[in-house]
C-alpha cells in the first residue's frame, strides 16, 4: 500500500512540474492576431494568411526561422542603442519569440478549440496601419504597368474633396494593386493660393510611401494643415517585374476633430542624402554621410530611413552645438529594402535638441555577391532614382520649438528621468 501510495504521489509530483504544453488555440493564435495577422491575412501583400490554425500549420517551422531570425513581424531599428522604445513597435518580446519556439519544437498542436480566442476583426480590406482613416484619396484609375521596360516616374494629381480647412494627424499611402511594382509614392498638396516659385511644383510635401512602408502618425498637439479645395498630387515611380500589371494607390488621412487647432507644426523632411554616391563593384561596408542643421530647438518624432538593395544599414546621431557633444539617436543595422518602417518615438524618448544641432546621418552599403538582394555586384553604383541605383537619406519628422518651450520640456524630462530612477 505504501508503495502505491509512494508512486501515486510522485506521479502528482511530477505532473505539477511539468511544463503545461504550448498549443496554437491558447498561446499561439493570440500573438499572430496581435503581431501578424495585419499582413497574413487573405487580400494583402503577404505570401500566406495566419488567420486559422490550418493556414497557420503548414508554415510552423518557416515561422519558427524567420522569428528567430528577427525578420518578422519586420523590425530592424536596433532598440541596444539610442531610442529603446517607440510607439509603433511590433517586434515579439522574448517570451513572444520563446513562446512560438516552444509551439513549433512541440510538433505544432492545435489544442483545444475552446481555447481559441475570437477572430480578429479588420476595418476593410487594406492595410491601414492607422486604423480607417477620415478621408480617402485615390487614383481615379488603374495605371497599366508593362512587364518590361524603363522605370517610370508619372504625377497624377487627384481632389481630395474637401470643403473646409482642417489638421491631419496621420498619413498614410497604401497600394490597393500591384504593389510590387510600386516603388515608391510621393504625395504633396496643391492650392490654388500656395505660391509657385518654381521649386514646388509637385506642391507642398505631404508623405513618401515606400515598399513596406507604415503610418506617419503625429503626437497630440503636433499636426499639419490641409486647406479647403487641396487637391493631392500623386508622384509615383513605377518598376516593371515582368508581369503587365495594373496599379492603384490609395492616400489616407487621419484628421484632428473640427475646430481643432493642434500647436505644433510638423514637418518631415529628408536628411543627409548624399548626390556623390559611388559605391565600387564587389566592396562591403561602403560608408557615405550626410548632415543637416536644425535652425531651431526642435523635438525628433520619427525616423525612416532610405536606401535601396544594397543598402546594409543606417545610422542617425546628434552632434551637439561646439561638437563637445555626440549622441547616437537611431540605427537600424539590418537594413531591409522591403521594409521602408517609420520608427516613431515613444514620447517619452523623443529626442530634444537646441538649436545649432547637426543631424548627421551614417549609411553603409554592400555591392557584394554576398548581399542576396544585390542584383549586379560587378556594376559601380552611383545616386539615383532607379530601383538599381542607390540612395541614402531618411526621412525625420519634428517639430521646432521656442527656447522657452524648449527649456521646459528638458527640464520636465530630466524631472521625469529623475523619478523614474528614485
Amino acid at each position: 500500500m505504501k508503495l502505491v501510495l509512494f508512486a501515486s504521489l510522485a506521479g502528482i509530483a511530477a505532473a505539477q512540474t511539468q511544463p503545461e504544453q504550448v498549443t496554437f488555440t491558447k498561446d499561439v493564435a493570440p500573438i499572430l492576431q496581435e503581431k501578424c495577422q495585419t499582413c497574413h491575412r487573405p487580400d494583402t501583400f503577404a505570401p500566406m494568411s495566419l488567420l486559422t490554425y490550418e493556414e497557420a500549420r503548414p508554415w510552423a517551422k518557416a515561422i519558427k526561422a524567420k522569428v528567430i531570425a528577427r525578420e518578422m513581424p519586420p523590425w530592424y531599428i536596433d532598440k541596444n542603442v539610442g531610442v529603446r522604445h517607440f510607439k509603433n513597435d511590433v517586434s515579439l518580446t522574448d517570451s513572444e519569440l520563446a513562446t512560438i519556439v516552444k509551439w513549433v519544437d512541440a510538433g505544432a498542436p492545435k489544442g483545444n478549440p475552446a481555447d481559441m480566442p475570437p477572430p480578429r476583426k479588420f476595418e476593410d480590406a487594406k492595410t491601414w496601419h492607422m486604423g480607417e482613416p477620415d478621408v480617402i484619396v485615390q487614383l481615379p484609375k488603374d495605371i497599366i504597368v508593362p512587364a518590361q521596360g524603363a522605370d517610370r516616374w508619372i504625377d497624377v494629381v487627384v481632389d481630395s474633396g474637401l470643403n473646409e480647412d482642417r489638421y491631419i494627424q496621420g498619413i498614410e499611402v497604401v497600394p490597393i494593386k500591384g504593389f510590387r511594382s510600386v516603388h515608391h509614392v510621393t504625395t504633396a498638396m496643391k492650392h490654388e493660393d500656395d505660391a509657385d516659385d518654381g521649386d514646388n511644383v509637385q506642391g507642398v510635401f505631404l508623405n513618401e510611401y515606400a515598399l513596406g512602408k507604415n503610418a506617419d502618425m503625429f503626437p497630440e498637439g503636433a499636426g499639419r494643415m490641409i486647406k479647403a479645395g487641396t487637391k493631392i498630387n500623386f508622384n509615383l515611380h513605377l518598376h516593371s517585374t515582368g508581369t503587365e500589371t495594373p496599379i492603384n494607390v490609395a492616400l489616407g488621412l487621419k484628421l484632428y476633430p473640427k475646430g481643432y487647432t493642434p500647436h505644433y507644426n510638423e514637418i518631415t523632411e529628408k536628411i543627409g542624402d548624399p548626390k556623390d554616391l559611388d559605391i565600387p563593384p564587389n566592396a562591403d561596408n561602403v560608408r557615405f554621410e550626410g548632415y543637416q542643421t536644425l535652425a531651431k530647438p526642435a523635438r525628433l518624432l520619427s525616423f525612416q530611413p532610405h536606401l535601396h538593395n544594397r543598402g546594409k544599414a543606417s545610422c542617425m546621431e546628434a552632434i551637439y552645438p561646439g561638437g563637445h557633444k555626440v549622441e547616437t539617436l537611431s540605427c537600424v543595422s539590418r537594413y531591409q529594402f522591403a521594409w521602408h518602417l517609420v520608427y516613431l518615438y515613444d514620447e517619452d524618448e523623443q529626442p530634444l535638441l537646441p538649436a545649432g544641432t547637426i543631424l548627421h546621418l551614417i549609411s553603409w552599403y554592400d555591392n557584394s555577391p554576398g548581399n542576396k538582394f544585390n542584383p549586379d555586384p560587378d556594376n559601380l553604383i552611383t545616386y539615383g532614382q532607379r530601383t538599381i541605383d542607390e540612395m541614402g537619406g531618411a526621412w525625420v519628422s519634428y517639430y521646432y520649438l521656442s527656447d522657452e518651450e524648449f527649456k521646459q520640456q528638458t527640464e520636465a524630462r530630466k524631472k521625469k528621468t529623475l523619478t523614474k530612477t528614485e
